[in-house]
């Protein structure tokens, strides 16, 4: 038998495992831009609820324009990393852009948040230094904080409570830094900023928020947790991604004080190792926070749209979990059941996905629901109304 074949074996058992138990994870493709509508390579046409495309910029002209115009101008792909000669003036001003957006002083680009996120922690703190960490914090954060040497705390999920023990019992460590997610992208509730801020202060702890679920989203102009706490410029560290409401591509970003952003320059080792965004990508980033700057029109629609479906969903009898964020968690609790219903849902011509454990807790399966300004009001009743025939016919409402 050659070496990799008791592997193969071990992991054909475990794959066998997961399709026998109903959770195997099959990969739906699209053949159409991403939108509120999207194509099915089967040719059927879907309403999608499961994208990250909060303000339906993934498919917007000016944004794909002003791709094409980048691409034009300063070519396919960098081939470099920043430091080396893959800096180009539209990373320059894209970041400038993202630290007006927040009201930051300086912000460092990164291929992806779970870059930025994964570079953060290692460049700033040593072993002598504290992280105290959400529960509920994105696999990111969990990961970057493993890459790090400073002593964890772990609170759970926005329990001040919770959170101010921890802080006391870090009070050994030289530095501390809270780190938490905006919006916790599986629930959809708001981390409570302003308590967290007031415990920071009280013990004397730096705060690090990850915004990908809420930037774009939360506060009146979608500026984030720190606009809906009125903490604009008062967080230290803020992380975030192209990849969601602005625009849906890829590339991520930290945004804060203009030290901590030098030192990341110099030290964080996703920046450092890792090619530039492309300049389509830039371009593209530009455009959408020009657009954003311009007007609300968008993160309006996206609250109108949001607090009706929630509503509504609820009105029905649904299980809904708390939520300030255009995320609605259907709770199911049973793992085949998410599935099922997945299923079902797509043959009335609903797209969401189930989640179950190990992306959420055991117990805690759902479907998750994303609401974006390209949603019109006739998507959202006719999803209101697929939920509630297959909710009846599984049995999830009485």
């Amino acid at each position: 038998m050659i070496p990799y074949q008791k592997f193969q074996n071990y992991l054909n058992q475990e794959l066998d495992s997961i399709r026998s138990a109903g959770l195997y994870k099959d990969e739906r493709i699209i053949a159409s831009p991403q939108s509120s509508v999207i194509r099915l390579a089967s040719g059927k046409e879907v309403l999608n609820f499961c994208a990250n495309n909060y303000l339906g910029l993934s498919d917007r002209q000016e944004l794909i324009d002003a791709a094409q115009n980048a691409m034009s101008s300063r070519g396919y792909g960098m081939s470099s990393v920043r430091f080396i000669c893959g800096t180009q003036d539209l990373h320059k001003k894209l970041e400038a852009a993202i630290a007006r957006f927040f009201g930051t002083e300086d912000t460092i680009l990164y291929a992806s948040c779970f870059d930025a996120n994964g570079g953060v922690f290692e460049p700033l703190l040593g072993e002598g230094d504290a992280i105290i960490s959400d529960a509920l914090n994105h696999a990111s954060i969990i990961d970057g904080v493993r890459l790090c040497k400073a002593v964890r705390y772990r609170y759970a999920n926005a329990s001040m409570e919770d959170l101010e023990s921890q802080l006391q019992a870090a009070q050994a460590q030289r530095f501390r830094l809270i780190v938490t997610d905006g919006v916790f992208s599986m629930d959809g509730n708001v981390a409570p900023l302003d308590q967290i801020h007031r415990l920071a202060e009280k013990y004397d702890a730096m705060v690090m928020v990850d915004e990908s679920h809420s930037a774009g989203v939360v506060g009146k102009t979608g500026r984030g947790t720190t606009e809906l706490y009125d903490l604009k410029g008062k967080v230290d560290i803020l992380t975030g991604t192209l990849g969601k409401a602005f625009g849906g591509a890829i590339g991520g970003f930290t945004t804060g004080r203009r030290e901590i952003i030098d030192i990341l320059r110099q030290r964080s080792r996703p920046y450092l190792f890792s090619n530039s965004i492309p300049p389509s990508v830039a371009g593209a980033g530009i455009a959408a926070f020009e657009l954003l700057e311009n007007s609300n029109e968008l993160q309006d629609r996206l609250h109108e749209n949001a607090a009706y479906f929630t509503g509504k969903m609820i009105e029905a009898g649904f299980d809904i979990k708390p939520t300030q964020s255009a995320i609605c968690a259907v709770m199911l609790y049973d793992a085949r059941l998410s599935q099922e219903m997945a299923a079902k849902l797509l043959d009335e011509g609903i797209y969401v996905t189930g989640f179950y454990y190990p992306v959420v807790p055991k117990g805690q399966a759902r479907i998750r629901v994303q609401l974006s300004a390209a949603h019109k009001r006739e998507h959202l009743d006719k999803c209101i109304a697929a939920f509630a025939k297959t909710g009846k016919e599984l049995g999830v409402l009485k």
